[in-house]
């Protein structure tokens, strides 16, 4: 198993209401038209993830990803798929898809949850800007 980890932050103009779509991104601030966002400050974009994990998903293997907010000990998770499509080319976002579209943001397609599915008191949450997202990536090998 490969398992990787990205770190976010909470902002104030999260919303987590779209309904397709899951993002973190290394942007400092989003407006509130950012509905998919749940995460800003990452130490990661998709360009970055380890280059062993890349070439897993590119076999379109199942992916499990834990939500965690460590100070507060409230978790949730999705799974989606990886693709031979990706191509991991974005430096700033990360972003899970329940659909099969494809772009350089894309690390994860067919997923079961988007934004707007996950657990809302840890949204709520995260419109603190102290407030610490850890994604967990887990690839089956």
């Amino acid at each position: 198993m490969i398992i990787f980890e990205v770190i976010a932050f909470g902002h104030k103009n999260i919303t987590a209401k779209h309904y397709n779509t899951l993002e973190v991104t290394k942007d400092q601030e989003i407006s509130k038209r950012a509905d998919c966002v749940i995460g800003v400050r990452a130490n990661l974009g998709a360009s970055e993830i380890p280059e062993n994990a890349k070439m897993v998903l590119k076999k379109g293997k199942k992916v499990e990803v834990e939500i965690i907010l460590p100070e507060y000990g409230i978790r949730d998770s999705l799974f989606g798929f990886g693709s031979e499509k990706l191509s991991f080319r974005h430096e700033r976002d990360i972003v899970i898809r329940k659909s099969n579209f494809v772009c350089g943001r894309t690390v994860l397609i067919s997923a079961n949850k988007s934004a707007l599915e996950i657990n809302r008191e840890l949204v709520k949450l995260l419109r603190e800007e102290k407030t610490e997202i850890r994604l967990l990536f887990k690839i089956e090998s």
